[in-house]
């Protein structure tokens, strides 16, 4: 597969020729963690986040409520490689079912610090027959990066991932 190709234009318009190309590179392969692997390294190669990744729900013996969300493909620096239900940014979209939008982490009730340079994040669901399934973790080395055009096409990105 050749490199993910867009260029200039507004953050809408870069989703916008980004989509495409995502949704053919997972239609043609059913392993999720193949596919997860291969959204964060196209949406690196296009926006150049900070850290873009999934975190994946998996049973947990050790956690009180059975499960954790627990460290899957990424871009970036080294990542917190465990998250319980409702703690921090990822935890509480788990648990909330929604995306969630920090313009400012250091402002966030709880917020789990994996490294000291991000400053804002989005956090969207991944949701398979009713389930949160996973959680696609992006911060920003600066404030107020993600929006609602950011939410938008995340969300019809995940899309590809439950059509295997």
């Amino acid at each position: 597969m050749e490199s993910i190709i867009v260029s200039g234009g507004t953050k809408e318009q870069r989703y916008q020729a980004l989509i495409p190309q995502i949704e053919a590179l997972c239609a043609g392969e059913n392993d999720i963690i193949a596919n997860m692997a291969n959204i964060c390294a196209a949406l690196r190669e296009v926006f150049d986040f900070f850290w873009i990744g999934f975190y994946i729900v998996r049973k947990s013996d050790t956690h009180p409520d059975g499960e954790r969300l627990v460290l899957g493909p990424f871009q970036g620096p080294v990542a917190c490689t465990s998250i319980a239900y409702g703690r921090g940014v990822c935890g509480t979209a788990w648990k909330e079912r929604r995306v969630i939008i920090v313009p400012d982490v250091d402002k966030f009730p709880g917020h789990i610090a994996c490294s000291s340079l991000s400053r804002s994040e989005i956090v969207v669901p991944v949701i398979n027959n009713e389930n949160v399934t996973a959680v696609l973790d992006l911060d920003s080395k600066e404030l107020a990066s993600f929006d609602e055009v950011d939410s938008k096409y995340l969300q019809q990105i995940l899309t590809f991932l439950n059509q295997q």
